[in-house]
């Protein structure tokens, strides 16, 4: 499994809960601080956040560095605690499809919730700096029978993959280049802190099964009447009432 290399030391987080936020400059501390933060966590007790510091992995990828490959096995579960991670399909003849394109306080590799070590159908991206928390399905599943809120914080974030999946492949049948450019965009801003997006055409081509060509095209229309603006592998997102009834069509 390819991964980045552990971080030796990082800066202070931001405090997001005051009761677990560390005290000193400890990896344990912080690494416990970390996976407090981490949606699916919220239910778990400290003593076993502090429990599950001690076995869990907390790595940073660079951004463009591979977290894993589409073919390779794996028996742990990625949390994704800062920047972005995109989840990329790619054919025999080397197009690519973005699948997903994931924020933080969410989960990837997924193939480590079931029972045996199947390979990742799928390569997972940074394509920002990310901290990440490696859990070992051996831990995940202790924490599932103890915990089984744990459990249905899983399954609730991938029921609510599932229908975003479903929903874009609804828009590659149904839609325009124009509408699903629109709700790529949309999508992307829910993992930003503005609204600005930061991403290049080829990428939202990837995620849109389009050519870049076309959305350059495309960008540039919503540009002219005003609902983006345009910068170097970023858009600004200026009207997302329009974007969203474009998206709609």
């Amino acid at each position: 499994m390819r991964i980045g290399a552990l971080l030796a030391a990082w800066g202070r987080p931001r405090a997001t809960n005051a009761g677990l936020a560390p005290s000193g400059s400890s990896q344990h501390a912080l690494k416990t601080y970390h996976l407090s933060s981490i949606d699916v966590f919220r239910d778990l007790p400290r003593s076993e956040v502090e429990r599950l510091a001690e076995t869990t992995r907390m790595i940073t990828c660079e951004r463009g560095r591979v977290v894993y490959r589409a073919g390779e096995s794996n028996s742990a579960l990625f949390l994704l605690k800062t920047g972005r991670v995109q989840i990329v399909r790619e054919s025999a003849d080397g197009k690519r499809l973005i699948s997903a394109v994931l924020g933080p306080h969410t989960f990837f590799g997924e193939m480590a919730l079931v029972g045996q070590r199947f390979p990742q159908d799928s390569t997972a991206e940074a394509i920002e700096e990310a901290l990440i928390c490696v859990l070992s399905r051996k831990d995940l599943e202790r924490l599932i029978l103890q915990h089984p809120k744990v459990g249905l914080r899983f399954l609730e974030q991938l029921s609510a993959r599932l229908l975003e999946t479903e929903a874009v492949v609804e828009d590659f049948a149904f839609k325009s280049v124009p509408a699903r450019l629109a709700g790529a965009l949309l999508r992307l801003a829910e993992t930003e802190q503005d609204q600005t997006v930061h991403t290049s055409h080829q990428e939202l081509a990837d995620m849109i099964a389009a050519y870049r060509e076309t959305v350059t095209l495309a960008l540039d229309e919503l540009q002219t009447r005003g609902l983006v603006r345009l910068g170097r592998r970023s858009i600004e997102i200026l009207d997302q009432r329009e974007l969203e009834k474009l998206a709609a069509r």
